[in-house]
């Protein structure tokens, strides 16, 4: 079963697949004349100063703490380690790249879902790629939205949003602390049914609260142990660069250039989730009027999770040397932080992975709850919710080297219809930002004139 999974795996994220993940980001890139870069500040500004001012179920900010939630997970920690394992140091420079042309991939997703977001039956916002596909390209991209839809279920049940988070988990709790698997299945089983019950305003509310402390604390860590080997750091951003191009990737597993492109790019897509399709899907839910607005804030999601913590993770396991040992997964990671910290070190990256991994599977039902019911309709949820607990309290039992690779095939299924609807809207994604800039500017000459009148009154 493995080998077929590994076989299928390497069809989906085949070259093909990389060339239009990246490509579409270069695409938006050039279209939207460097966004990424000279609307960042603004952007990380809007995070805490957006108005809330349009129709939606919740705020920016927890709009994007949920996204945050599904995306820092065990990509961050478990992806990385992984991603250096299997391409070397390498890896990492791939994943900032994905990670530099995904954010306006993101930005391009964020716009769309509110622009085309619409009310489901029980008054709830419904949007993302399947709506953006059916009501932009045309009610004749709807098999295009249905595959979307059903891939994101798949996803969410056997992907990003269960297996994957769950066995990380049971193992760091287990590696840490010695709690046997069957307590933390239980234990998580519990914890997710009480919060997925309520629904996106219950998972936005925990959202809300753990992701800033989750994200601090991790940051706080990492840091503190890149300090701890301040001197090694110059020599692995070294490595890193120079490993990306090498033909050997220093010689290490004789991985070539290939493997860590490979690497870099589908776990920095795992862990950012950019032309995915998925944090459109809690983005369309925010409380805004403008999309291109709910696409700056989506943006930084993209910064936050790679370029940020992503970086941190990289940049530990290659000060610490703990990359070239016999370690993989969590073990891997957690070895780099008891050389950081050999007290508390275990127990900082046990709290932070438990932390990340339990939002993401917030995060991910919600995403799946959206897909169902856009395929079956609002009766749908409950049974969608009771499956997904189900799955959860099975996840501890399955091993690792599985769970990546069906969570990679599923992921590769989402991002090939919603690459095609973000190369086919390109056109609507400039129109829109275009009006919005506008606005801003328009604004910007209102509030100048009102200053005036203020100063001569």
């Amino acid at each position: 079963m493995l080998e077929l999974l590994n076989e299928i795996d390497s069809f989906v994220w085949g070259p093909p697949l990389l060339v239009l993940l990246v490509g579409t980001g270069i695409w938006l890139t050039l279209r939207l004349n460097l966004l990424q870069v000279l609307k960042l500040p603004m952007a990380l500004k809007l995070i805490f100063s957006a108005k809330n001012d349009g129709d939606g179920d919740v705020n920016s900010f927890k709009a994007l703490c949920t996204a945050l939630a599904a995306t820092v997970g065990t990509g961050n920690i478990v992806g990385v380690a992984t991603a250096i394992k299997a391409g070397g140091p390498g890896a990492l420079f791939w994943m900032w790249l994905a990670a530099f042309f995904g954010m306006a991939t993101k930005y391009a997703e964020g716009l769309l879902a509110v622009k085309y977001r619409t009310v489901d039956a029980n008054g709830n916002i419904a949007g993302g790629p399947m709506y953006y596909i059916e009501n932009g390209l045309g009610k004749s991209y709807k098999p295009l939205a249905v595959f979307f839809a059903v891939s994101g279920v798949l996803c969410a049940y056997f992907g990003i949003g269960t297996f994957a988070q769950v066995n990380a988990i049971v193992e760091i709790t287990q590696l840490s602390v010695g709690i046997p698997v069957i307590y933390t299945a239980i234990a998580l089983t519990v914890l997710v049914a009480v919060v997925t019950i309520g629904g996106l305003k219950s998972i936005a509310s925990v959202a809300g609260k753990i992701v800033p402390f989750m994200a601090l604390l991790y940051v706080v860590t990492t840091v503190g142990i890149l300090l701890t080997f301040a001197d090694q750091v110059p020599a692995a951003i070294s490595t890193v660069l120079t490993n990306a191009f090498s033909p050997t990737a220093g010689g290490f597993l004789g991985a070539t250039v290939m493997m860590a492109m490979r690497n870099g790019i589908a776990r920095g897509v795992f862990s950012n989730e950019s032309g995915l399709g998925s944090a459109p899907i809690v983005a369309a839910a925010a409380k805004t009027k403008w999309p291109a607005e709910q696409g700056l804030i989506s943006m930084t999601g993209t910064f936050i999770d790679t370029i940020i913590i992503c970086t941190l993770t990289g940049l530990t396991l290659v000060v610490t040397n703990v990359w070239t040992g016999d370690l993989n997964g969590a073990a891997l990671t957690q070895a780099a932080f008891t050389m950081g910290f050999p007290v508390w070190g275990k127990y900082l990256l046990m709290v932070g992975l438990v932390l990340f991994a339990f939002t993401t599977i917030l995060g991910w039902n919600y995403y799946g709850e959206r897909c169902i019911e856009y395929l079956l309709g609002v009766k749908a949820i409950l049974p969608y919710r009771i499956i997904f607990i189900c799955l959860i309290a099975c996840g501890a039992f399955l091993k690792l080297e599985a769970i990546w690779v069906l969570a990679d095939i599923v992921n590769g299924l989402m991002a090939i219809p919603n690459l095609i609807a973000l190369l086919g809207l390109t056109g609507v994604i400039v129109a829109e930002t275009k009006r919005y800039t506008a606005h801003l500017a328009k604004q910007k000459e209102k509030d100048s004139i009102a200053e005036e009148v203020a100063e001569e009154a």
